[in-house]
């Protein structure tokens, strides 16, 4: 069955089953998408069809937009990845390491035996986490009178490590700061140096952390899936004057838009004749840059917003600059070394390198790691490579 035909049909019976609300995706080669699709509707129960156009959150998938940025900033000598970080921002040289809690619930710190470093922020080893997938950084939260980090006040940044920078994996705010970097030295916002540098020489024309007018017209809602199955829209925004905007996670674009930041790293940073990375930085960006730490399960500690989460249960994974790696052939038939990861409102990337190939692929459910949307999205990854053999 040709490409179109078989994931036409995979996704449109997806939503003809009420597995999702809404879906949209886009495959692409180096040359350009050879698949987009869109079925559903953008708010369930009459709020528009889902079409490729459709504009979504796609939360963490904002990593690795964030990452391009700094190491376009690495590569004109403004950033070091090896440098400690608080030579940029001084608190990231003051940050302490949580031990524990006192008997009053109050927090006990230790400064961190190294300075952390930018390239500990790209790869998850700084010591961060999200109050998501860990309960140390909620009671902290609690004690301090510390927003959460959707907020996107500059506060919510300034919880500590769990553990000494370099030690181990764990997934947190780390691209937060490292966005935070990339303004302390462009002396640029975040969103107006992505625009100048990343979405205008790619075409991203639907990509941004404030909603647009006319993005705002092709807007999905997210949902909750509810225990019997059912969805209820969210009025969830990120906010649209926000203290800070979050590298780790604030962007709104669409499947086609990603899809051309995928085809940049396809194309070994090369856009419409425009090098927007070099081909060694997406060399260097694309292999694992943690050493011998692994990429591990996030077990929620918020189950409304997240089940328990793990891409490939038993292959061993790392982390290059911005991007999971998968070190094994996954069952997709996606090749060891290839570069995914996702967003917290179950949209999800991956790219393929070896194959020159990759996708995008888009619901706005709530909690990550549906049980319905995730499968999908691993069933569309293994429809486009059973075409290609």
């Amino acid at each position: 069955m040709p490409l179109q035909d078989s994931l036409n049909a995979l996704l449109g019976d997806a939503v003809s089953n009420g597995d999702v609300p809404g879906v949209v995706a886009a495959v692409t080669d180096r040359d350009g998408n050879i698949y987009e699709g869109g079925f559903g509707e953008r708010v369930r129960g009459g709020g528009g069809a889902m079409t490729p156009d459709t504009v979504v959150w796609i939360a963490s998938m904002t990593k690795a937009v964030t990452g391009a940025a700094a190491m376009q900033l690495v590569e004109q000598g403004k950033l070091d990845l090896d440098a400690p970080a608080g030579e940029v921002i001084a608190h990231l040289g003051e940050v302490e390491v949580l031990e524990g809690f006192d008997d009053g619930g109050q927090p006990r710190l230790r400064p961190p035996t190294r300075p952390l470093t930018l390239r500990h922020l790209l790869t998850h080893t700084a010591g961060y986490a999200y109050e998501i997938w860990d309960d140390g950084i909620v009671k902290y939260q609690e004690a301090r009178g510390l927003p959460g980090v959707t907020t996107c006040e500059n506060a919510a940044l300034l919880t500590p490590l769990l553990f000494d920078p370099g030690e181990r994996w764990q997934y947190g705010i780390n691209i937060d700061w490292a966005g935070k970097m990339v303004e302390a030295v462009s002396g640029q916002k975040l969103g107006d140096y992505m625009q100048a540098n990343i979405f205008a020489p790619l075409g991203m024309t639907s990509t941004a952390f404030r909603i647009t007018p006319d993005m705002r017209a092709r807007l999905a809602k997210i949902h909750q899936r509810g225990d019997d199955d059912g969805f209820e829209a969210l009025d969830l925004e990120l906010p649209q004057a926000p203290e800070f905007e979050m590298g780790g996670g604030g962007l709104y674009s669409t499947v086609g838009d990603y899809a051309r930041f995928i085809r940049m790293i396809l194309n070994n940073g090369s856009a419409g004749g425009r090098q927007v990375l070099k081909p060694e930085t997406v060399e260097m960006m694309s292999r694992n840059q943690m050493g011998d730490c692994r990429v591990s399960v996030l077990k929620t500690v918020m189950p409304p917003l997240s089940n328990d989460a793990e891409f490939f249960p038993g292959l061993p994974k790392t982390w290059g600059l911005s991007f999971m790696i998968n070190e094994a052939d996954a069952p997709t038939g996606r090749p060891a070394g290839s570069l995914a990861w996702a967003g917290l409102a179950n949209s999800y990337y991956w790219i393929d390198p070896k194959n020159g190939i990759g996708g995008a692929y888009a619901t706005q459910i709530l909690p990550f790691a549906d049980k319905k949307s995730l499968p999908l999205y691993l069933d569309l990854e293994t429809a486009v490579y059973r075409n290609l053999s």
